[in-house]
């Protein structure tokens, strides 16, 4: 199919109706250089989320859904392969002056990089690490949900799935970037696949620049573009206990994919019990967060 579009902005959206309206605007501001489409597919929002895109955002695509997950809701506009280079964007980021920019002339410095991820800032102005992220032993994810691995002055081993062998203004290739930006060669996206929709919600994003890597496409951090992430501002702050169950499932689903041993059922079953301890430690705490909001 021929290309008509230099760039396709994908965001998914469900609820979060000012977080969205804020993203739309900053792309609105600070657009790519060159022709680029903007997309929103409403993942079932119940709000007036997709009546605020139609109203305030007329040159913004509406694709509306029921809710199919987030990788699914991408899916939907990635199957279409109309563009060079297609984003997908978190509703809950902010693209700042020239990141789109950046990350595209990244993507185009080099033929074998996929996929380019941001800088992405919280809103304190502190870096959110998931951007650049190595792929997760059971050690490294362990010592990174405990905090043991978070710290600077933390071993490399401890350390590693934060990918501290890179700085945070240091561009270079990574094992994996973060699903709130990820912009990705068309080409690489054909090779590679759609996101897998095994995956409800959490973990796509580490899935996916697996098998970039393994179709040998390189992931890269590009911290010369900046966006804002609002962190869990997309599902309203802290998970509710749908979330949870998906991101511990999506943790299980990328352990047996890619690293469970197959003749080593020990291993296995205590990786699988340290996920589901790690669940109802999660939901206790949610549990826990809802009484005292509700007291």
């Amino acid at each position: 199919m021929p290309r008509s579009l230099d760039l396709e902005v994908v965001v998914v959206s469900h609820g979060a109706e000012e977080l969205l309206r804020r993203c739309l605007r900053s792309l609105a501001e600070q657009p790519a250089s060159g022709s680029m489409r903007v997309t929103v597919v409403d993942s079932g929002s119940p709000d007036a989320t997709p009546e605020m895109v139609e109203n305030e955002f007329p040159a913004v695509r509406l694709l509306r859904r029921d809710n199919i997950g987030f990788s699914a809701a991408n899916n939907v506009v990635l199957r279409e392969d109309e563009a060079d280079a297609v984003l997908l964007l978190n509703p809950d980021t902010e693209v700042y002056a020239g990141t789109l920019d950046a990350a595209l002339a990244r993507l185009r410095s080099n033929e074998r990089i996929g996929m380019v991820g941001c800088k992405l800032v919280t809103e304190s102005g502190e870096l959110d690490h998931a951007c650049k992220r190595s792929f997760p032993t059971p050690l490294s994810a362990l010592a990174h949900f405990t905090g043991i691995g978070r710290g600077d002055d933390s071993s490399a081993a401890l350390s590693q799935y934060r990918a501290t062998h890179l700085g945070d203004d240091e561009p270079g290739e990574v094992d994996a970037v973060n699903g709130a930006f990820m912009l990705c060669r068309a080409e690489a996206v054909r090779e590679v696949g759609l996101l897998d929709e095994g995956y409800w919600l959490y973990m796509e994003d580490l899935d996916w620049c697996r098998r970039f890597w393994q179709a040998g496409w390189k992931v890269f951090y590009e911290p010369t573009g900046v966006a804002l992430h609002v962190k869990g501002g997309s599902s309203g702050g802290r998970r509710r206990p749908k979330q949870e169950i998906a991101f511990h499932r999506g943790m299980g689903r990328f352990y047996r994919r890619f690293d469970a041993p197959e003749h080593n059922s020990l291993v296995n079953a205590a990786v699988y019990a340290g996920i589901g301890a790690k669940l109802g430690v999660s939901l206790g705490i949610t549990a826990a967060g809802r009484l005292r909001g509700s007291a």
